[in-house]
This record gives structure tokens, sequence and C-alpha cells, in this order.
């Protein structure tokens, strides 16, 4: 195992912050990334929004983004990172800055890893300042922070043994993003029924708690409205609560497999489906719709709820309010919702059910991938692990 060195960050990256404001969204045109397309180390796009051409030039006249580049949150979301992936055309958000690593010294995917890993976790806890409001890592101060990094062959192993999980992560994600574009078109491909149907004759509705409890390592989870992926239901971005007040959490309702998770606040539109086998309890501002019939499946109410019919008769009927949009409740059991003829239902479920069934089981390996990196990376971040025997253990898990 070769010499680890006791650098800065200023000594293997530059140091770069984003604009200190928003620009006016559009429906196309270069990413305007946010803080929140960190997820687990990989970049989510679909977490950030859209600026026109003319406002770009304007936001990256203090830096560009550009593969290989880390992202990261200097602000609320502390320590949340990921790698700037070729072939994105985008700006840096609010509250999110970018290192860019000096390729003499480090390696562009160690850099993120060793950012992610326990040491600069401590280095980040340690020295961030914590304010009334947000906390927030002091830019003028983070090039002098110390990071540990070894020779560049050595950061090479680590980051492909590493990487190797990742793309496994990155192939699965694009599977379960095909299966999930092929049950829209499935559903798309099949005519509605004559007449929309009564909302409330086809499922029960229940809304979650109105507070939060308190957030524990492990345990049942505790869903957030951030884990609605627009069909596919995210747990990397929700919670965990304790044994002690999930009975609690759960007296309204307590979801189960095929049920279709909305978020009635803010994420208007958004929905998924309740994997089977999950333990937890709705958060806050998310309900669920519960099918009443078996002719009618979570997969086949889940597209309705999706369709673009349904989804207009939600801007239609949507409240808005001072701070925040919301979906009335109590009226949504007489909305009417469009669904196929009866005949083709039972056709449309079974296919509909086998390619959410193939989203799930994706999402599961990408738990225990993911799981595997996060066990992994701290040994070999701190050179506890030797490469060769972490190769062996990622070999058999891919």
């Amino acid at each position: 195992m070769g010499e680890w060195l006791e650098l800065t960050i200023n000594d293997v990256a530059q140091v770069f912050d984003g604009p200190h404001a928003t620009p006016s969204k559009t429906e196309v045109g270069p990413w305007f990334l946010s803080i929140s397309s960190l997820v687990g180390g990989r970049l989510v796009l679909g977490e950030s929004a859209h600026l026109s051409e003319a406002d770009y030039g304007r936001w990256t006249t203090r830096v560009t983004p550009q593969a290989g580049d880390v992202l990261f949150s200097y602000e609320t979301r502390l320590g949340d990172a990921a790698l700037m992936p070729a072939g994105v055309k985008a700006c840096l958000g609010r509250r999110m800055g970018l290192l860019r690593p000096k390729r003499n010294m480090v390696k562009p995917e160690f850099l993120l890893y060793a950012y992610m890993g326990p040491e600069f976790q401590r280095v980040i806890a340690e020295r961030a300042i914590h304010g009334a409001t947000v906390d927030r890592i002091p830019l003028v101060d983070l090039p002098k922070w110390p990071i540990r990094v070894p020779v560049l062959s050595e950061q090479q192993a680590i980051a492909e043994v590493l990487g190797a999980l990742d793309d496994k992560i990155a192939l699965n994600e694009r599977i379960r993003q095909t299966a999930l574009s092929l049950a829209g078109a499935c559903y798309e491909s099949v005519g509605i029924g004559n007449e929309p149907e009564v909302l409330g004759d086809l499922a029960e509705l229940f809304d979650g708690p109105h507070a939060t409890p308190h957030k524990t390592p492990t345990g049942p989870w505790f869903l957030s409205i951030s884990s609605l992926k627009s069909g596919y239901l995210d747990l990397v971005e929700s919670a965990h609560l304790s044994e002690e007040d999930f009975p609690r959490w759960t007296r309204r309702v307590q979801p189960q497999g095929g049920d279709v998770l909305f978020s009635y606040e803010t994420r208007l539109g958004d929905a998924a489906l309740m994997p089977p086998g999950v333990r937890g309890s709705l958060g806050r501002r998310m309900a669920l719709l519960r099918s009443k019939s078996a002719a009618v499946s979570g997969s086949l109410l889940l597209h309705a709820y999706l369709a673009p019919a349904f989804q207009e008769e939600i801007k239609r009927r949507t409240i808005h309010g001072a701070t925040v949009d919301r979906l009335p409740l109590k009226e949504m059991p007489g909305w009417r919702i469009s669904l196929p003829a009866a005949g083709e239902r039972e056709r449309l479920s079974e296919k509909l059910d086998a390619l959410h069934t193939t989203v799930m089981q994706t999402a599961d390996e990408n738990r225990t991938l993911a799981d595997l990196r996060d066990t992994l990376l701290p040994q070999l971040i701190t050179g506890k692990l030797r490469v060769k025997d972490a190769t062996r253990v990622v070999e058999e898990a891919v």
C-alpha cells in the first residue's frame, strides 16, 4: 500500500461557487443545477430546472461546470456531492459550489469518494458554520481544509473498485427508466373508457401525519415526498423512524404494496407505487390511494393518476396559497379520473405489473449495491482495506 499524503483542498483542486440568485425557469434549455440533484454521489438531473440560453451566459460568468468537476452543496445539504458528467450543458445553482481537480494531484473520481468519505465528512461537520437558519461551508476557508490522498495509481485503483458498483447502479437506473417509459407507453396505447369514473368509487384516500417524528439511523421508513419520482419510489430520499414511533405514525393508515402514494402539497402531480415488503409510514404532505377492487390494480391506478387528463384536473383544482400550493383532499374522492375500458384492464394491468416488478427489483438491488459501496468506501478511503480484497467482494456482487 502506497504512502498517503496529508494535503489541503487547495493542493488538489480549485474552489468555485455558483450565483447567489435564481434565474427565470424555462421548459427547455441548459440545466440550472439544484442541490436536490446531488443524490448519493450521483447527479440526478430530474431534480433540477432549466434556464434560457440568454441567462446561461450570465450564470456562468464565475465558472462553467465541466466533466470531472466535483459538485457540492455549501448550504443546508452539507456533505452531498456528485461528479459532473460529460455532455451536460449546465450552470451551478444557488448554494452549490464545485471542486475542479488538479489532475496531476488527484483523480476526479477519487476526489468525489474522498469528499464523501468519513474523514472529510468529519472535517465538514467540525468546520461548518452553524447559523440560526442554515448551516454552511465557509468557501473562503475551504481551500485550507485537510484531505488525505494516496499516489495517483492507488487513487485510480480505489476509484475503479467503487466505480464498478456505481456503474452497476447506473445500469440498473437505466433499466428502471426504460421500464417506466414502457409502462407509460403501454398505458397511453390503450384507449380510455367512454366516461371518466368517480375516483372515490375506485379507491380509498388516506392522508399521512401532520408532524415529523424523531429521525433514526435505521428502522421503518418515514417516507418523503422527495422520494416520489414520477412512478418510482426512491427510498434514498426518505428517512427512518423508531419502532416506538411507528405505531403512532401509522395510526391513520399503514402503506402497503400497490398503494399509490402522492403529494398533496408543493410537489403536486408527483406519485409512485408503494413496493411490497417495504415497511414505512406516510410522511408529511403525503397521501395514498388504495384500490377498492382487484379489477383496478395499483399500477393501473398509478398511470391513470399520472396521465395528462388527471394531471390537468390536478392543475385545475389546485388551491394556490400564500406559501404553498395544495390539493383539497376532502374533495378529491369526488373528482373524475379516466381509465381504460373494463375489458382492457386485466390485460393492461398484467403488463404494467410486470414492468413495475422490474422497477422494484432494480431498486432493491441498487440499495444493496449502495450499502456495499458505503461499507467499502470508508475502509478504502482511510487505507484500512486493501484494494485487492475489496475487488473480490465487488466482483461477487456485480
